[in-house]
């Protein structure tokens, strides 16, 4: 069996309504200009305590495995680390998070920026879906209940696209499109760059993982070899499940933040520097870009005052 150009892996815990859509935005059904032959699919349940059926992921396509962490520990990293052990793509991208349904070209345009430089850093946005930041709409009555209604008013699996108009810039996302992220939920590396930079640190224990995907992120920025890429127009967007951090209306981030300093010896710091554009913007995606720039405007005036 020739091995795929790509590789995805996708972190699951407890989502048994969230994970099979984000497969399916994922699926040959529903991404586009890439070959089924093309990538594989690896989900990795990170020990689940609520029934999940396998079954819903795997009857969406001919190129997607599941895996199961038996002895699974609440931080998903050593499942990460399983599945990039197991891909068999020169690409591998991670999705930490399962719960974060994908747009129609985010594998097609990320297979199109590695070709552009020899160790490319490839991240996309992240959005938020529902009227605000869930961390804001959840108190205000935003629920699961209401985002099903939401997901189907828009038909969104016609057209994932249609997911830029009934949701915001996740938190890390926030300044949009020209400035590098905090973090990406679709991180793709060489499979030489995982190897190099050593995969994701096991030292992150807590729950959800920490700073575990902010800090794998910004050490892939900071190779001095690489070339960080977004893909513009594409990104994921977050389903409402119970995270740990991103649905929780308790703040996580001083326990987050004290891990990576023990592990790290330094406060956390944001990636800086200027991303290379890659991709297509579709006409849904115009409103975010518009908004994009008119934040860009503002952190420029910021830096000059």
């Amino acid at each position: 069996m020739s091995s795929p150009k790509l590789s995805v892996i996708v972190i699951g815990y407890n989502m048994a309504r969230e994970l099979p859509r984000t497969i399916r935005s994922l699926s040959p059904a529903m991404q586009r200009d890439i070959d089924i032959g093309d990538y594989e699919i690896i989900v990795v349940d990170n020990g689940s305590t609520e029934p999940f059926d396998p079954q819903q992921c795997l009857q969406l396509g001919s190129n997607i495995s599941v895996h199961r962490i038996a002895d699974a520990t609440p931080s998903p990293v050593p499942a990460i680390n399983h599945g990039l052990a197991v891909a068999r793509g020169d690409l591998i991208g991670v999705l930490i998070d399962g719960a974060r349904m994908a747009s129609p070209r985010l594998l097609a345009t990320a297979l199109e920026a590695a070709q552009l430089h020899r160790r490319p850093v490839i991240g996309s946005l992240a959005f938020h879906l529902g009227p605000d930041l869930q961390w804001v709409s959840i108190p205000k009555g935003y629920c699961q209940e209401v985002e099903d209604r939401l997901l189907a008013s828009v038909n969104w699996t016609e057209d994932a696209y249609r997911l830029f108009s009934i949701s915001v810039f996740a938190g890390s996302s926030a300044e949009g499109w020209f400035v590098i992220p905090a973090e990406t939920n679709a991180l793709f590396l060489t499979r030489e760059h995982w190897g190099a930079l050593g995969c994701y640190d096991p030292g992150f224990v807590t729950p959800g993982g920490g700073l575990a995907n902010l800090d794998t992120w910004g050490r892939a920025c900071a190779d001095p070899d690489g070339r960080v890429m977004l893909l513009l127009g594409e990104g994921t967007f977050h389903q409402v499940h119970g995270g740990i951090a991103t649905n929780s209306s308790v703040s996580k981030w001083p326990l987050f933040h004290d891990e990576y300093v023990r592990l790290r010896g330094k406060a956390y710091q944001r990636p800086t520097g200027t991303p290379l554009m890659v991709g297509r913007l579709h006409p849904a995606a115009l409103a975010s870009v518009k908004l994009s720039a008119e934040r860009l405007l503002q952190i420029n005036a910021k830096e000059k005052q």
